[in-house]
């Protein structure tokens, strides 16, 4: 009698086995399957070729001084001036937030190529432009009544990531440009730390006012540099106007100018201030589409690449594309999305080198952040 118990149990014990084989063979052929379906795509990289390319476009144009949009209050007479006499180190380049992130771009590429084509050309013109003295005038700038709020928060928030990419470059021309800019540096901080309290509603567009772009390199800056007050600061404010949102209407974007995505943005945010729990919580509810393993969305289309407002949907389509690779570089369970950062790319980055003023004087910075492998 036990030697047949004993039987049946070895039988059970081995049917059991076959079973989870099975369920096992099932499980990995599905996966197979499904990884066919839906293959996974390698992000793109900023290479040295592309790297020598785009760093055309901001050598190009850092010490060009016409055209030029000033964007300025005028408080009388007094206040007219040249563009590179009010600005004498963000003066190119079109208007002064397109050359910070111009500046951005070459230390950018400098950092992560130390064999860059133009390098000593590039370093020469960063150093003529980011100099003590200059630096005193932009700050003087903007302590005047009327440019309190001069290139908020667009500008405050690449002049914050220029700050934090010459604080992560471990050379001794980056120590002499860090203390060069830190005046403007610690006056962009403070602004933003008195301006958000006030602050009751965000701006959602997809242009230079953006709130959550404008909250994004910013908190990267305070976290590289561990600024608590203003990394607070921004992690409360986010929460406030954002935590609670639901079905952002993705279907009414773009808008005709956009070079932002509003939708995209607010997620580049909320996924650096929430850990995994929350923001997979937030997510379903804001946009639970991008789970989707099929998800996909238009590319901005551009009629005419002359039109500076036009151009814009070009650097939509880089915009998406970094949030679409940092959110699947945070969590592989949206990996899926780098094909659809991929296809953004692929159609914006053949028309940048070469091409019109009106989208080379800023576009290279957007291309460059997008393809950094290092992109948070």
């Amino acid at each position: 009698m036990n030697r047949i118990l004993f039987l049946i149990l070895i039988l059970a014990f081995i049917s059991c086995n076959k079973d989870a084989e099975n369920q096992k063979k099932l499980s990995d052929d599905k996966a197979a399957q499904n990884q066919q379906e839906h293959p996974i795509q390698k992000p793109l990289q900023l290479t040295l070729a592309n790297a020598n390319s785009l760093a055309e476009l901001p050598l190009a144009c850092l010490q060009i001084e016409y055209p030029n949009k000033l964007n300025q209050t005028l408080g009388g007479k007094e206040n007219i001036g040249e563009p590179k006499e009010l600005h004498p180190t963000f003066y190119g380049c079109f208007d002064w937030h397109s050359s910070v992130h111009g500046h951005w771009s070459l230390v950018k590429l400098l950092k992560t190529f130390p064999d860059l084509e133009k390098r000593e050309e590039a370093i020469n013109k960063l150093r003529q432009n980011i100099s003590k003295n200059n630096i005193a005038i932009e700050v003087k700038y903007f302590e005047e009544k009327h440019n309190k709020s001069y290139e908020r928060t667009y500008g405050w928030a690449w002049l914050l990531k220029l700050a934090e990419e010459l604080h992560t470059w471990d050379d001794p021309i980056a120590r002499e440009l860090e203390e060069n800019l830190e005046p403007l540096t610690i006056m962009i901080v403070q602004k933003y730390i008195d301006f958000l309290p006030k602050l009751n509603y965000p701006i959602r567009v997809g242009e230079h006012t953006n709130t959550a772009f404008g909250l994004s390199f910013a908190w990267d800056y305070a976290n590289t540099v561990n600024h608590q007050k203003l990394k607070e600061s921004i992690e409360g404010k986010a929460k406030e106007f954002y935590q609670n949102d639901q079905n952002c209407p993705i279907g009414w974007e773009p808008s005709g100018y956009d070079f932002l995505s509003p939708c995209f943005e607010e997620i580049d945010l909320m996924r650096r201030i929430l850990n995994k729990k929350e923001f997979d919580h937030w997510i379903s509810a804001f946009m639970p589409q991008l789970k989707n393993k099929n998800y996909t969305i238009e590319v901005g289309k551009v009629s005419d690449r002359t039109d500076g407002k036009l151009v814009h949907l070009d650097g939509l389509n880089f915009s998406r594309a970094w949030v679409l690779y940092g959110l699947a570089k945070q969590y592989e369970d949206y990996a899926h999305l780098f094909s659809v950062a991929n296809t953004h790319i692929n159609y914006s980055l053949p028309n940048l080198v070469g091409d019109s003023y009106e989208g080379g004087h800023w576009l290279g910075s957007f291309a460059i952040y997008t393809l950094d492998i290092n992109t948070k």
